[in-house]
């Protein structure tokens, strides 16, 4: 009788161990990172008799949670790319939509600028044209001013959700470390024996830090997690956290770096941005490296390459006053980082070289070396001086120390710092310093047309004399009549050979000869037509207030000339300032695109990742109600054994009264 007793007890005991397990599914349903858990039944020994081995009952051999480490791993995988997608997505259709907006985009205000040269060059005696121009100048500056200022606060976004990011898995490094802790104490009377809802809580927070940063974990022989980020950097060790730190980078005091502060709290460790991949982390560093630095130094360039175009064109002409034409607009010089390091200009005969690219100075002891970030492109002198790219770097006063390098960051703050510098419609220098006049008694047909300044130092005051050129039939030079007037002058033909010529019958749709002057300036002008013997072409200054708008003409023709992007190699630049700008827009375009998609494609994985964990690890409500009923009828099915044994136990006793 005892045996049956024995056996009613040890399945009473199951089917309650059981149903206790199967409530706890039920009431666990909601629980984040809940694993369904499952009693594991075994016979207890059997015991050997004369006739065989009789069963002694049941019992609760272990408590285990549906948990799959390869399902688990997808789940992380998934998780992780699409939050660093997502994150990725969130801020770059920021300037996707900023860049891209037809009417606070920088292609309107460009337009409204042209179309203001354009009515200065219909009207160069317009008060109300040249007060025009200057509207619309200072409306695109302010349209440049306000698109970086977007720029900025994007960035100042994503700098603050870098530090929040690095908070909270700061947080989840160290509540992974006390559970660490936590179960390893529970464990310690053997790992045959799971702690299973400790375990869910820290796979839960694996998976809540995973969000925020790759991670990869290794059980340890103790059942500790170790849990490594980057290309392998320890965050959690046992029951030791390690905690991240935002530093000010040295070259920009608008850029956090990250580090590991070693266990002392002394010393920190900088994590390069590519180590950090993954995670709402990983993709805010991804979009502030790829998206928001090229798109505020693409917006810079554009902004330099103008204010020097216009800058260069407007001081080859002459205002309404006569005087020669000053810059246009004004910018800031590039910024230098450490200060000291180096003074830094732009070129100005070269600003087509320019990049978009920061640059990074070093020195060895014995020479300098100018590097782009971008494309590793470098240059190495021993100095006073580098050119490169569009830039002259003086190093004649430098402070750097063998080792140290410095960052230059030529067009960052270029679309924040340019203004207009003219703020007189008088001072708009419409016209062009040297005029040709052709006397009326000329015999031929000659033309002169087209007067280009490449030079206009010296040039005011007005000069002495008029430079009179008269047309030699015989020879076919052009010449100075008499020398004495030209004093100074050089007529030459367009590849600087002299004598210069004209033939009539070959050159009549026009020849170009250039004019220098001992004083410093030069310029070109184009002889056409059919001159005859002794005709003159006299060269003389512009008078000021006339209605002269052949500069205007040349600063309108800017709208539509390859300014940017020269290699240097002799090919001359290949884009516009509209078509730079479109570049940007689309290539920004292009990547939010292609971030929206991945990150949708992400989601869909992921779900699928989860589907296929959660068809072993969730809590089917269903299911466990008839799990219920089924450990429910099996309790009472035991609770009558018992009775059964109780009853016969009662008749062998009264047997024996």
């Amino acid at each position: 009788m005892s045996s049956m007793l024995n056996i009613g007890v040890t399945g009473l005991n199951a089917a309650q161990g059981q149903l206790v397990t199967t409530s706890h599914n039920i009431s666990s349903i909601d629980v984040a990172g809940y694993h369904r858990q499952k009693v594991i039944q075994t016979t207890l020994d059997p015991m050997f008799s004369g006739a065989g081995f009789f069963g002694n009952g049941t019992r609760i051999a272990n408590v285990n949670r549906a948990y799959d480490q390869f399902l688990e791993n997808q789940v992380l995988s998934t998780n992780n790319a699409y939050n660093a997608y997502s994150a990725y997505y969130n801020q770059i259709r920021q300037i996707d939509n900023l860049l891209a907006d037809p009417t606070t985009g920088l292609a309107p205000a460009m337009d409204e600028f042209f179309a203001g040269v354009q009515e200065v060059a219909a009207n160069p005696t317009s008060a109300a044209a040249r007060q025009a121009l200057l509207s619309s100048s200072q409306a695109l500056v302010t349209r440049f001013q306000g698109l970086d200022t977007r720029l900025t606060e994007i960035r100042e976004g994503v700098e603050y959700e870098i530090n929040a990011s690095i908070e909270q898995i700061n947080t989840y490094a160290s509540a992974i470390a006390e559970l660490n802790q936590r179960i390893v104490v529970a464990q310690a009377a053997g790992a045959a024996h799971p702690v299973n809802d400790l375990l869910d809580q820290r796979w839960q927070l694996v998976s809540e830090l995973n969000e925020l940063i790759k991670v990869r974990t290794q059980e340890q022989d103790d059942g500790s997690l170790s849990v490594f980020i980057g290309s392998g950097q320890n965050m959690v060790i046992g029951n030791t956290a390690t905690r991240l730190v935002t530093v000010r980078n040295i070259n920009d005091p608008q850029r956090s770096d990250i580090a590991i502060l070693t266990p002392n709290g002394n010393n920190q460790i900088l994590l390069p941005d590519r180590v950090l991949s993954g995670g709402q982390l990983g993709g805010l560093l991804d979009f502030r490296r790829e998206g928001l630095d090229p798109a505020q130094n693409r917006l810079g360039l554009i902004a330099a390459t103008m204010a020097m175009a216009v800058n260069n064109q407007h001081k080859l002409g002459v205002d309404l006053d006569g005087a020669l034409g000053l810059d246009f607009f004004k910018i800031s010089s590039p910024r230098v980082l450490p200060l000291g390091a180096a003074e830094v200009e732009f070129d100005l005969a070269n600003f087509g070289q320019l990049t978009d690219a920061n640059y990074t100075l070093s020195y060895d002891g014995a020479n300098y070396t100018l590097t782009n970030d971008n494309t590793k492109n470098s240059v190495t002198s021993a100095g006073p001086t580098i050119n490169f790219e569009g830039l002259n770097v003086d190093l004649s006063t430098s402070n750097l120390a063998t080792g140290q390098t410095a960052a230059i960051q030529p067009t960052r703050y270029m679309a924040r710092d340019i203004s207009v510098a003219v703020n007189d419609p008088r001072k708009v220098a419409a016209g062009t310093p040297v005029i040709a006049d052709v006397p009326v008694n000329n015999l031929g047909t000659g033309k002169v047309s087209n007067i280009v300044m490449s030079d206009v130092s010296n040039i005011i005051p007005p000069w002495a004399e008029n430079a009179e050129l008269s047309f030699n039939a015989a020879t076919g030079e052009l010449e100075l009549s008499p020398a004495s007037l030209g004093a100074g002058f050089t007529i030459a033909n367009a590849d600087g050979s002299t004598p210069a010529t004209f033939n009539v019958a070959t050159d009549n749709g026009g020849k170009t000869f250039v004019v220098t002057n001992t004083a410093g300036y030069e310029f070109t002008f184009t002889l056409g037509g059919a001159p005859q013997n002794g005709d003159q072409f006299i060269l003389k200054q512009t008078e000021k207030g006339i209605a002269d708008n052949r500069n205007a003409n040349l600063l309108g023709l800017l709208q539509n000339t390859r300014l940017m992007f020269d290699s240097g190699t002799g090919n001359g630049p290949t884009a516009t300032l509209g078509g730079s700008y479109s570049q940007l827009v689309n290539k920004i375009g292009n990547k939010t695109h292609e971030v929206k998609i991945n990150a949708d494609t992400q989601k869909l994985l992921n779900a699928q990742a989860q589907d296929s964990r959660d068809s072993l690890s969730a809590v089917n409500l269903d299911e466990e109600a008839a799990n219920l009923i089924r450990y429910q009828q099996a309790y009472q099915a035991c609770g009558r054994v018992m009775s059964v044994a109780q009853r016969l136990f009662d008749e062998l006793i009264s047997l024996a009264r």
